[in-house]
């Protein structure tokens, strides 16, 4: 079993998108039956975004098996997309990408973190909530709902 010391983290590389859709895919494939559609992010051009945004990859056994990709805004740090490969989910590799977000929000000056997710992704609403995430604001979107979340960080 793979414990946490044995992964490591690091930038992604132009090499690493296809990788990274092939993740993306994978993470979010159980969620096509219950928006009844692909989310966004297994349709999103991974080679022109792992150009334009920073991702910072979770790598265990030589292997991808997670990653968070954010942009820095002027006020807040925003996760554009941050997921685990569904044969590494429940070993705490989210919650680690998510701290390493909040680490480059304060070192890039940045007190606050925003996502969205879709409503309808109930377990990830959790996820965020127990990691200090609040909605501020539901619109809909698609039949659905998007969920606006935000986290405060203290210096």
């Amino acid at each position: 079993m793979m414990t946490n010391s044995s992964i490591r983290f690091r930038p992604a590389e132009t090499a690493d998108a296809s990788a990274i859709r092939d993740i993306v895919r994978a993470a979010y494939a159980k969620w096509v039956p219950v928006i009844g559609r692909e989310p966004l992010p297994m349709r999103a051009d991974y080679e022109k975004a792992v150009v334009e945004h920073p991702f910072e990859l979770a790598v265990a056994d030589g292997r991808i098996v997670g990653m968070v990709e954010t942009l820095l805004a002027d006020d807040h740090l925003w996760i554009e997309n941050v997921c685990v490969a569904p044969q590494a989910q429940g070993r705490g590799i989210g919650r680690l990408l998510l701290e390493r977000a909040e680490r480059k929000a304060l070192e890039s000056g940045r007190s606050e973190l925003r996502l969205l997710t879709n409503g309808g992704f109930e377990a990830n609403v959790l996820l965020y909530k127990r990691h200090g995430y609040t909605i501020d604001r539901e619109e809909p979107f698609m039949g659905g709902m998007t969920v606006y979340m935000s986290k405060r960080l203290t210096r």
